[in-house]
């Protein structure tokens, strides 16, 4: 899913995701409640008319945002006050709220409002965060004013496998419409990320949608794909562009790099973007140096067709009984030589 924090995936407008192949976004529930507030997007048709999008769209609960952006957080049993990381004014959060916003806004796939420990954080912490998690769950379900929207639980626990086990289990018996990983891709090593995912993986039933949020890379893809996760969302294809990093289907390619200057080629020559049947590497790096906006869209076309190519690859490949063909190929031809 392409990150659409404030209603609007950076860059690029809903057409241009559509012609990436683009097939669901995620907004974020803690940005679009303090601007513009989700009352005016209700009232003016919810998020999905308000932003011109037609494909489904998943929000967050905020808790994350809570946890890394807000300043001043106390947090309680009923929720979390908070200070706004725009002007400084104070807010609450808890399950009820984050259900009414999400309502609001009228997304297709909400998530229940979860505590997000930090990383390190001792047992005892993190043991606190899964009861507060499992506890704003219940009353996240309670409080579902939408019942065709679908809630997915978070599961929390840190890099603790007894807490992950525990958090998935209680929340499994809720009997969530899909769960997610959260507490990952905060500062923990790729190998401890890979453990918790296969651990936290097993704890949770094969017929729901698993979903980790904030993951990641190409090779982040592939690796959690392998552990049965289902989906993603990432600022890296669009943050990335606009830094001038470009996803190849042979590894990364720095656009600023002068030995592109006179490069005639598309980024990609496997690659069938609106970018890449049009402009060369030549023109994308004189744009980038010149700081021309038109760089950032046209990078960023490119690395969300680049992400959606290689699920679509991946899907393929699974409905074929192909995936050790598919993930060999892959990481022989991304870790190739492209000169970044």
């Amino acid at each position: 899913m392409p990150v659409g924090t404030q209603g609007s995936v950076k860059a690029v407008s809903p057409e241009d995701l559509v012609d990436a192949k683009t097939r669901i976004i995620l907004a974020n529930t803690y940005h679009l409640y303090l601007r513009p507030g989700h009352e005016i997007i209700e009232r003016l048709g919810g998020l999905h008319r308000f932003m011109n999008w037609h494909g489904p769209i998943l929000t967050d609960s905020g808790g994350f945002q809570v946890y890394s952006l807000a300043k001043l957080r106390d947090i309680t049993e009923e929720g979390v006050h908070f200070q706004s990381h725009i002007d400084g004014s104070r807010h609450f959060i808890g399950p009820k709220e984050a259900m009414e916003i999400q309502s609001a806004l009228g997304a297709d796939i909400v998530m229940a409002f979860d505590e997000c420990a930090p990383y390190p954080a001792d047992y005892d912490y993190v043991l606190n965060s899964v009861k507060l998690t499992s506890l704003w769950a219940q009353r996240c379900i309670k409080y579902q004013k939408d019942d065709s929207q679908t809630l997915f639980g978070i599961v929390q626990g840190g890099m603790y496998t007894d807490l992950r086990e525990r958090s998935a289990r209680e929340l499994v018996d809720m009997n969530f419409g899909g769960y997610a990983l959260g507490g990952l891709s905060v500062g923990e090593d790729r190998e401890t990320r890979l453990r918790v995912i296969s651990e936290t993986r097993g704890f949770l039933p094969d017929n729901k949608p698993v979903y980790l949020m904030g993951v990641g890379t190409p090779e982040d893809l592939v690796e959690a794909v392998m552990q049965g996760v289902d989906m993603f969302d990432c600022v890296m294809p669009t943050r990335n562009a606009r830094n001038g990093t470009l996803f190849t289907s042979r590894g990364k390619l720095n656009i600023r790099n002068a030995a592109y200057m006179e490069d005639k080629r598309p980024v990609d020559e496997n690659c069938r973007c609106y970018t890449c049947a049009n402009y060369s590497r030549a023109y994308l790096r004189h744009l980038y140096m010149a700081r021309e906006l038109l760089a950032y869209r046209l990078n960023t076309i490119h690395n969300l067709f680049y992400y959606a190519h290689l699920m679509e690859g991946i899907r393929r490949a699974i409905e074929a009984d192909h995936v050790d063909v598919f993930i060999q190929n892959f990481f022989e031809a991304y870790r190739g030589n492209v000169q970044v």
